[in-house]
């Protein structure tokens, strides 16, 4: 069957709206996301007592629940003990939950491979330990986690998709929605991929460009 673009044009409007909520939540999802991964992987890297036992244990959840479930627990579950969040709140911390498990690893892989010789010598410079990360793991861990964070962030946009699981109108639930009241499924898939392109595009576009643009400051090629 022909695609009806008369259709189309007439449910835009929805995913315009949905498209602008997927990239809310996903940015501030990754925002707070990359916060927790960079503090966590430095008590990792640094091992700091009691805390990075810590750190584990979140790890180990995190990274074994999915997020469709951490977000049933936030949405249905703690309303149960009194604790009543908004759906796009939920949305929110568990993409944060889940997400800085990720980046802890990826800034963890980052610092350990940095050189232990340029450690040893801002410690000789006696530089602390903020110091030491601020001027001398950070940068050079920024330059090798930058694949790696990257392929995380588009990771978690895709994870996006779940939130129709707590009735969040992103992209999936607007199409969800639309498919059932019009059956218009081609259309509806068609905008979808659409979406999430117009999102996810751009953005790998850009990576790639700050990869090159990373690997150029740091090897001059």
């Amino acid at each position: 069957m022909p695609m009806d673009w008369h259709y189309i044009i007439e449910v835009l409007p929805f995913y315009k709206t949905a498209l602008w909520l997927t990239i809310k939540l996903a940015a501030i999802g990754i925002f707070f996301a990359t916060m927790v991964g960079f503090i966590c992987s430095t008590i990792q890297y640094f091992k700091v007592k009691i805390l990075s036992k810590i750190v584990q244990v979140y790890l180990e959840i995190a990274r074994n629940t999915p997020l469709l479930i951490q977000l049933f627990f936030l949405y249905f579950g703690l309303p149960k003990v009194g604790v009543m969040l908004s759906g796009e709140m939920c949305a929110i911390i568990g993409l944060t939950f889940l997400g800085g498990s990720y980046m802890a690893e990826t800034f963890r892989a980052g610092m350990e491979a940095v050189s232990k010789s340029q450690v040893e010598s801002g410690k000789a410079l006696g530089l602390s330990s903020f110091q030491l990360v601020r001027y001398v793991i950070f940068p050079q861990a920024f330059s090798y986690s930058v694949p790696a964070y990257g392929a995380n962030c588009i990771f978690l946009i895709k994870e996006t998709s779940v939130f129709s699981g707590i009735a969040i109108l992103e992209l999936t639930n607007t199409t969800k929605n639309l498919m059932g009241i019009y059956y218009k499924t081609n259309e509806a898939l068609f905008m979808l991929v659409v979406g999430y392109l117009m999102i996810l595009l751009p953005f790998s576009l850009f990576l790639m460009w700050l990869e090159r643009r990373v690997r150029y400051a740091e090897f001059g090629r």
